[in-house]
């Protein structure tokens, strides 16, 4: 089965940007749908974005127009590029992979927005 290893996370500074990125052990093309979900202390795992094996995207609606998702199928990667960020955008961000029907994550990588 996929492995996901997250990185790109850090602290920044409200209105900077951070890339992440998600690189998985073996092909994504197999793989439906690749994504980004967030949880902060205290709440739920939620959605950020997903994107599909054909290119198509969806997003939370609060990060439309911040946040775009990508994939680099030949590169088993997929990237989360955020700007604008926000204080509230302060959590774990998680890696998901759906391939086959299976359901992975990656381990998480921090992401601090200082004001």
């Amino acid at each position: 089965q996929v492995q996901l290893v997250e990185s790109g996370g850090g602290l920044v500074q409200a209105g900077g940007s951070l890339r992440l990125s998600c690189t998985a052990s073996r092909s994504i093309l197999d793989c439906n749908f690749m994504g980004w979900y967030r949880q902060a202390p205290g709440k739920s795992r939620d959605l950020v974005a997903t994107i599909t094996s054909g290119g198509n995207t969806n997003y939370a609606d609060s990060l439309k127009g911040r946040f775009t998702i990508s994939r680099d199928s030949a590169k088993n990667t997929v990237y989360l590029q955020m700007n604008s960020l926000k204080p509230e955008d302060t959590a774990l961000y998680y890696c998901n992979s759906v391939c086959r029907s299976v359901w992975r994550w990656g381990q998480g990588t921090q992401v601090t927005v200082s004001s």
